[in-house]
């Protein structure tokens, strides 16, 4: 029995495919890492599609696909981490 629950923002429970969208705020705060730890910890998620935004411009501009598509070859280079998915699918908006 699951001790947790988190609001994702789309499921497709056949295909196991998780749909996470970040943007604004939490993707300057390293919102898509977050998504993909969580998301790790989904059961039936087999797939995870990531959209994050290119850049987000607030004071300062972040490069928030760059440094999403870095964590995840990080992720996937090391030994020390593995994620639980046949894929990841990272869309930059």
């Amino acid at each position: 029995m699951p001790v947790m629950s988190y609001e994702i923002d789309a499921f497709h429970e056949k295909l196991g495919i998780v749909v996470e969208v970040e943007a604004g705020r939490a993707a300057s705060n390293n919102g898509e890492y977050r998504d993909i730890v969580r998301t790790s910890l989904i059961l039936d998620a087999d797939y995870l599609v990531l959209l994050v935004p290119i850049t987000y411009r607030s004071t300062t501009s972040y490069h928030v696909y760059d440094r999403s598509r870095g964590q995840l070859d990080a992720i996937y280079a090391s030994s020390r981490l593995q994620l639980p998915f046949h894929g990841v699918l990272l869309i930059g908006y």
